[in-house]
Formats: C-alpha cells, structure tokens, sequence
C-alpha cells in the first residue's frame, strides 16, 4: 500500500537537508523529562499466553495471563506507592516539571497519582487504557483501537478536567491508524515514533499532528533495569548524552527526552542520578525543560521554516 493511501505518513528528511530550527526564546536544546505512569492489570481470565508487560521483570519467569504475578505486579506497584512521591519531591525542589504519561487505568485505580501531578500543573499524557493493552493487538481491528484510545481520552478529560493534547502509545507500538485517530480527536502531537532528534509533521487524513519524538535509548529502563547500569554509570551516559545534543543544537535545535519509571528510577539508590542530572541540565545555558504540547504548538506554527513540505 502507497502512503498516499495509508490513514498516516510522513516524509523521510535528512538532517543536513533541513533548515537550522531555533526554539523560542533563543533557547537550544529541549530536555523533556518524562514520568511514565502507568498500570497492569494483574489478570485477564482465560488467557494462558503470558500478558504483555511492557518493560523488563524483576523475576523473569513469566506466568499465564490469568494467574496474578504478584512479584512482578507488586515490584511496579511500588513506584505508584513509594517511588513516584521520590521523584515528585526531587522536581519539586528543582522547580522543574516533568511530563508524565498516563493510562487509562491509572487514572481510575490509582488517582492519588494523578492529582498531585495535575495539582502541581504538570503535563499530563495518555498513554492507552492499561499498559498491557497494546494498540497494535487491534492492527486489523481500527475501529477497536479508535474506541480504546476514545475511552482513554474521555476518561482524561473527566479526571484531569481538560482535553489532551499529545499521547504516547504504551510500550510505544501504535499503527498507522493511531494519528490519525489522535488528529480527529483534536490532539495536536503523536510521541511514539523513536526516529529524531526534532520534531516533525506527520500527515493524516484528518490534517497534520507533529511527532515529538520518544528515545527508547536514554530511557531508566535500557539504562538501569536491562542494561544493569549503576546509578553513577546511568548519571555519566545522561551527561554524554546532553552534552552531545547541546553542543549540536549550537547550529539547529535539539531534543532529549529522558523516559523514567517510577519502580525503576524512583528506588532510593537511583533517584540521586535523577537529581544530579537535573542540575547538572539547569546549569547550562538555553535549556528548555518543554512539555511536549508547548513543543507541539509552537512547531504547527513555524515547520515551513524547518523542514518545507515537498510538492
């Protein structure tokens, strides 16, 4: 199938082929310091295949999907208990706010959450209805995905109290249909492709959404829980990392976007990294800690300047 007739798609543009991209208020490198919130289900009756979960386990012997893991459940459940309010407690003396991602689920089981980074007027994401429900498991079934990603949103807007504007699929696997479902649904930016360093347009049959891009890479989970990192070697690759894209963004800007967990990088021995990292991005100049609407917005009205549409 052509992209022409595909619900999304979007040019390949090479990096030196663009145009320099200069952030607002003359800053050069975009850090989004992303919270990842998120909820299991702990069973699903009937289903012998393990469930889905997403990220690494903490004892890596799966179990059918309709028995309870309680060991890897209880692991994650931790940062939703312990680890998040580390981590709040961090940006908060930083004065730095994060954008975190929700689902569906968390949003309902566990608003405790939710609240305190809404009250606090942090960006707030969806991020699928349960973490283990993954778009993709509806390929073939787009009318499906676009009634999980509607029961989604509804309940953001009800809990959050207003409309999202950007999403992030779980486990980042969406398909060609989320967009575009996401642009009918008045959502102005789409986070799951893994692809660049700068945002840019993703067309759809309802019109254009921007992609700001995720990192798998510099991600809590690739650096600590599977990569087996310590929280001085994770720190130092967060250091490398930023000074790489901020020395690059001297020419043209750039993004960051560091994804954390709160089981993972919210553990007493890791949480310091997070706050060193923090400090050591603050004390550079022309950082922005962006949410991913701010960056979204403010692209919809300068992308002919960065990457022009071909005809």
């Amino acid at each position: 199938m052509s992209s022409q007739n595909l619900p999304s798609s979007y040019e390949y543009s090479a990096l030196p082929d663009r145009e320099p991209l200069r952030w607002p208020n003359d800053a050069r490198l975009a850090v989004i310091l992303t919270i990842n919130l998120e909820y299991w289900e702990k069973s699903r009756p009937g289903q012998k295949e393990p469930l889905f979960t997403g990220g690494p386990m903490t004892i890596p012997h799966s179990l059918p999907g309709d028995v309870w893991d309680t060991a890897n459940w209880t692991w994650r459940e931790y940062g939703q208990r312990v680890g998040v309010w580390r981590m709040i407690d961090v940006f908060d003396k930083a004065g730095v706010k994060p954008s975190c991602t929700v689902n569906g689920m968390m949003m309902t089981e566990r608003k405790r959450v939710v609240d305190a980074v809404n009250e606090r007027g942090w960006e707030l994401v969806p991020h699928n209805w349960a973490q283990n429900d993954l778009l993709t498991y509806y390929a073939e079934k787009p009318e499906q995905e676009r009634a999980v990603i509607k029961r989604t949103l509804d309940i953001f807007t009800e809990v959050v109290g207003r409309p999202a504007k950007a999403w992030l699929s779980s486990a980042i696997r969406g398909t060609a249909h989320t967009p575009a479902f996401l642009k009918e649904f008045g959502l102005i930016a789409y986070c799951d492709y893994l692809n660049d360093d700068q945002p840019y347009l993703i067309q759809t049959i309802h019109g254009p959404i921007v992609c700001v891009p995720y990192s798998n890479d510099v991600n809590d989970f690739n650096l600590f829980a599977r990569g087996g990192m310590s929280g001085s070697a994770g720190l130092a690759t967060l250091k490398l990392c930023f000074d790489q894209l901020y020395d690059e963004s001297a020419a043209s800007g750039r993004i960051m976007n560091f994804g954390m967990h709160p089981h993972v990088m919210g553990q007493a021995h890791r949480v310091g990294a997070l706050r060193e990292f923090i400090d050591y991005a603050k004390s550079r100049q022309g950082v922005w800690f962006a949410s991913r609407e701010d960056i979204a917005a403010w692209y919809l009205h300068n992308h002919e300047s960065h990457i022009p549409r071909r005809i």
